[in-house]
């Protein structure tokens, strides 16, 4: 009994270590939005704050916009979950799921897409948008986080798909289920850890995306919200604990994401393990 409790007892402070490691980012996040630039660069550097400057939260919502760009990156992020997991789900379901000639290659044709770096593909990218007239609005940023977003939720979704029993099908095929009812009231059901796990790499993509946002929107109305917080930096003198409120608004969403799709992601985590 005690080894036993010894060896609980060191496998629970081994936990609670790395979960102290991988919570004191987020703390130290909260606690520099709440300082001013003295607490910031003088001695109490990751302690708490001695006055708490909550008007660092008022002045970013209010003075600096910064709940324009969250509305922005809002609508960036829902459009492109939505339309990347409709395509993706259809594309990889015919690729797993169906047999014609081409779709070896199409299969591969999306998986390079993954191997691309958003930088080769930038200036390429900027003249073509610039070209059809969709630089420097919505479309111009949704076209190319889409397109992003695609490769990675085809290979996902296609593993798993892969591991459904074609019976199910089969079945629902003989009492009478075409295609799109089944597909859309029986295998995406089943998908649907893996749906989740998708999205919410596409939306972290979408939502923490920089590079693009910079380069292709030239307007403030467009503006996503890391484009927005980068824009607190002044020429000659930067109030960081402004920032620091931007950077927690930012970081909210997407723990709230998580915490609402972590149940999905583990039963598609542990399913995949089984398959595997």
């Amino acid at each position: 009994m005690k080894g036993k409790f010894r060896k609980n007892g060191l496998k629970y402070f081994f936990l609670i270590v790395v979960a102290l490691i991988q919570l004191f980012p987020l703390y130290w996040l909260i606690t520099f939005s709440l300082k001013s630039n003295i607490e910031i660069f003088g001695e109490n550097v990751i302690g708490l704050p001695q006055s708490w400057r909550f008007d660092n939260y008022l002045e970013a919502v209010t003075k600096a916009g910064i709940m324009r760009y969250f509305f922005n990156s809002v609508f960036y992020s829902v459009i492109t979950v939505f339309v990347a997991g409709l395509i993706t789900a259809m594309a990889a379901y015919a690729i797993s799921r169906m047999i014609w000639k081409l779709k070896g290659f199409v299969f591969g044709f999306f998986s390079i897409g993954i191997m691309i770096p958003a930088q080769a593909a930038l200036l390429p990218l900027f003249q073509v948008l610039d070209k059809l007239g969709l630089k420097g609005g919505y479309m111009g940023l949704l076209i190319p986080y889409i397109a992003g977003a695609i490769p990675m939720s085809v290979m996902i979704l296609s593993g798993f798909f892969k591991g459904i029993p074609k019976e199910m099908e089969e079945a629902a095929y003989l009492d009478g289920c075409g295609i799109f009812r089944c597909f859309f009231e029986i295998m995406i059901p089943i998908i649907r850890p893996a749906l989740a796990t998708a999205s919410i790499f596409s939306f972290l993509g979408t939502w923490n995306e920089l590079m693009l946002a910079n380069t292709f929107v030239d307007k403030d109305i467009y503006r996503t919200l890391p484009v927005g917080i980068m824009s607190f930096a002044g020429q000659y003198s930067t109030d960081w604990g402004l920032i620091g409120a931007g950077m927690v608004i930012a970081t909210l969403p997407t723990i709230l994401i998580y915490f609402m799709l972590s149940n999905q992601v583990q039963e598609s985590l542990v399913a995949g393990a089984i398959k595997g």
